[in-house]
């Protein structure tokens, strides 16, 4: 079993920045890929970045080049530094975990944290 806790949301405005940490329970942490996931209202939960145990990462084209996934797995932690915001960031944004190789899809991720809301205003 593995608990995930998001922090760092919050409101900033367009072109700014904002870092997202997820901290996980458990003593496996190394062998989990972390991700990211994002759902703004009305819409599904998307993708936006991977990284492997080893540190191989994975990003959506919609954010590449603008965020970067890293880890900590002395410390447990996922980050995700977000530059350069848009308006159209807007959303939840849920940490996951999966006991294997990173996936895009919501459907193949073993653990989700409860969501940290992030508000880009333009």
């Amino acid at each position: 079993q593995v608990q995930l806790v998001e922090s760092g949301g919050g409101l900033e405005r367009s072109g700014g920045s904002l870092r997202l940490s997820c901290a996980a329970s458990g003593r496996t942490f190394s062998r989990y890929s972390m991700g990211w996931f994002r759902q703004a209202p009305g819409k599904e939960r998307d993708f936006v970045a991977a990284i492997s145990g080893s540190g191989s990462v994975l990003y959506a084209d919609s954010v590449k080049g603008r965020f970067t996934i890293s880890r900590d797995n002395a410390k447990n932690t996922v980050y995700l530094q977000m530059n350069s915001l848009k308006p159209e960031d807007t959303a939840v944004y849920y940490c996951a975990a999966r006991y294997s190789g990173f996936s895009r899809r919501a459907n193949d991720v073993d653990y989700w944290g409860q969501g940290t809301q992030v508000t880009v205003s333009s």
